[in-house]
């Protein structure tokens, strides 16, 4: 049975009944996580690492209520020591552009979790990187809000298939990871409406069942308190029928302003509700409507969930072979070929007698941040480790290019170099340090990591930058493989190597996947999903310690084409070892949605992987718009000479604007610009038009 919303909302009158017959004091503690922080302490101190096993939250067992049970993510279910299957991190998976590919991810997580004993996956991470630098933003897909929508609906899809609820998070403007306890973060209402709450509407109507509320601060009010966020646009104007579970330990800093503002449990601690709760309902603080509205969306919805159980999943499933399979073919389908001057890649496994990997990243176990997102699998492939299996009769030497000397020597020596350069946890991701009172492995931490936002510069370290300058001209035969979680620079050294890789955090098996593209046995299709700029001043600037921001309407590669600045690489973009030619397009308005079609040839000699995507303009718009926005997408296989025609549709829904003063979505009434090609670029899209309400 597959649980969507209308399944859940027939539960509503059973879980109303269940609701009317328990006490309030039951009511109320179906609203809590079942921990308190002398459990938690004492997890640790057996050694036990965040979230090994599910943490529980309500439940009651003389009703027949199962209790939540939560199971973090992105790249995996994080429960279990040495078993998950870990994933890329989502902006490696998002560079897939691979909707389907992000369904089927779901699907494993969703397995593992039930093997697991949890029934809710807290891993769906849409915030939008204001700035590449946020040091978590590894866990999201990219820098676009369609983008986002799309890979953050199809993974909610692929968990709730196995019974599991999809929790979104962290709901909302969550994208600074220093300041994230403290910022208050304001917008105008377009910015609010069109870059920032779109793609978390657009997962609610995929049917996602939870939502995680933020720790920062909106328009002043804490994001867990928020009554507009909460209850005026997710409850009442979106119509979402599932739950509000707050951010741990510090999502809920007020009983009163929480439960009336519309969260509906506190997670994983009882710090806030619970007793303090049952008191405020009491003392008439809170109304005991406001609990009832909240049993009834979290019973109604435990029991959709736990009732559709039509499978048994056994510990079999967790790091099972399909799944890891399926970690490499998302690794492979995530290598992102930012430059190959001259052919260099692919490396001919032949030719290739010897061959250097320089760069202490080259063997590491490298699979991102140390925070909540941490996934503990069986193995981990490093580059080193995945070059040394795929050419088992070469010589494969590793230098972590400290001694700039002996990397020339070693460079000159050998018939290719592999340059494995980046970040790892220390460098960004969940920032662990913080003045609150408690324990910050609480919320996933480890004494060992510091993560945090990219608060420097969003370039390689000083000493990678000379490494590559210094060695990378003295092979011509040199690749750079980035490790990151989001944009690295390149305009200081890009023209020291031949050939660029954008590796990612690739997962358990990142370092397969990365030597399988660097000799050829995986065609690289992937898409970078954010713009590469010259100079990083053109992108949106961040004070990330800041008490308080102003988020503008424009970031990204919007914000360089609306100022006419040439990037370094266009949003969109990524190279092939093979060819294509797209042609034939049209443009049309069938119905409610915009379609644009085109045949997409391979004029090269090998199979390959191309992303087809269409963006709609406004260039004859009165009011202030970006020059174009991505509104479709395909990933699409071609064999040598083979063509397919691709259809892509957008909701007209999708190219409405939100109007502040009649506070709702508008059509324009102009021709609409329509371009379909393979990256953002202008020379690499064709363009035409259509006019919306001439054809309804």
């Amino acid at each position: 049975m597959k649980v969507n919303k209308q399944t859940r909302i027939t539960y509503n009158q059973r879980a109303k009944e269940i609701v009317d017959q328990m006490t309030l004091e039951e009511r109320v503690y179906l609203m809590s996580g079942n921990m308190t922080m002398e459990d938690l302490i004492e997890e640790i101190t057996k050694g036990k690492h965040y979230n090994e096993t599910p943490y529980e939250a309500g439940g009651n067992e003389r009703l027949g209520v199962p209790a939540m049970k939560f199971v973090d993510g992105p790249r995996g279910s994080v429960a279990g020591t040495g078993q998950s299957t870990c994933f890329p991190v989502p902006m490696s998976r998002g560079a897939s552009f691979d909707k389907d590919l992000e369904e089927r991810i779901g699907k494993a997580i969703g397995k593992e979790i039930r093997a697991v004993g949890g029934n809710l996956f807290g891993g769906v991470c849409i915030n939008l990187p204001r700035n590449p630098g946020w040091g978590r933003s590894q866990e999201t897909y990219g820098e676009e809000s369609f983008h986002l929508g799309v890979m953050g609906s199809a993974l909610t899809k692929g968990v709730q298939s196995e019974n599991v609820i999809a929790c979104v998070k962290h709901y909302a403007f969550n994208s600074m990871e220093n300041a994230r306890f403290k910022v208050n973060v304001k917008a105008d209402k377009r910015t609010e409406r069109e870059v920032y709450l779109s793609h978390f509407k657009d997962t609610i109507d995929a049917g996602a069942a939870s939502v995680m509320s933020a720790y920062n601060k909106y328009q002043g009010q804490h994001c867990g308190h928020s009554d507009y966020l909460l209850n005026q646009v997710l409850k009442d104007e979106w119509d979402f029928d599932g739950f509000v579970i707050s951010d741990f330990v510090w999502g809920v800093l007020d009983s009163v302003e929480a439960a009336n503002g519309g969260m509906d449990i506190e997670m994983h601690l009882t710090q806030h509700f619970g007793d303090k709760l049952l008191e405020a309902v009491k003392s008439g603080q809170v109304n005991e409507d406001k609990i009832n509205d909240t049993a009834v969306r979290i019973v109604r919805t435990l029991l959709a969930f736990s009732e559709a159980d039509d499978k048994k999943y056994g510990m079999e499933l967790i790091g099972s072979k399909d799944h890891i399979a399926l970690a490499l073919e998302a690794a492979e389908k995530s290598m992102t070929l930012m430059k190959n001057d001259n052919k260099t890649l692919p490396f001919s496994k032949s030719e290739t007698k010897k061959i250097a990997i320089i760069g202490k990243l080259g063997s590491t176990e490298n699979i991102g941040d140390h925070g909540s997102s941490n996934v503990h699998p069986q193995y981990v492939v490093t580059p080193l480790d995945g070059v040394k299996n795929i050419v088992p009769h070469s010589e494969v030497i590793f230098d972590d290019g400290q001694d700039l000397e002996r990397a020339k020597a070693l460079a000159s020596s050998v018939d290719a170099v592999v340059f494995v350069v980046g970040f790892n946890h220390d460098d960004e991701g969940e920032y662990i340090v913080n003045d609150q009172d408690q324990d910050v492995t609480a919320i996933g931490g480890t004494s060992n990591s510091l993560g945090g936002d990219r608060k420097l510069s969003l370039g390689l370290h000083a000493d990678e930058i000379e490494l590559i300058k210094v060695v990378g001209p003295v092979n011509e035969n040199s690749a750079a493989v980035l490790i990151g979680g989001n944009m690295i620079m390149i305009e200081e050294w890009k023209n020291d190597v031949s050939a660029i890789l954008m590796a990612f955090y690739p997962g358990m098996e990142g370092g397969t996947a990365i030597a399988k593209t660097l000799f050829g046995e995986v065609n690289p299709g992937g898409k970078l999903p954010f713009v590469v700029p010259t100079d990083e001043k053109h992108l949106p600037q961040i004070n990330w310690e800041a008490e308080e921001i102003t988020y503008g309407y424009y970031h990204g590669y919007t914000k360089l084409e609306k100022e006419g600045i040439e990037p370094s690489l266009p949003y969109g973009y990524g190279l092939s070892f093979t060819t294509f030619e797209i042609s034939n397009a049209a443009f049309e308005v069938w119905g409610e949605s915009i379609l644009a079609r085109c045949d997409v040839t391979n004029t090269g000699e090998l199979e390959g992987d191309e992303v087809v995507q269409m963006y709609v303009g406004f260039s004859q718009s009165q009011i202030d718009r970006p020059v174009k926005v991505l509104r479709g997408f395909e990933r699409i296989n071609l064999l040598p000479g083979e063509t397919k025609t691709v259809e892509i549709s957008c909701p007209i829904e999708k190219v409405k604007w939100f109007n502040p003063e009649t506070n709702a979505w508008e059509l324009e009434d102009i021709d609409y610009d329509v371009y379909v090609g393979n990256s953002s670029a202008d020379k690499d899209l064709i363009r035409g038009n259509v006019n919306l309400l001439a054809k309804r």
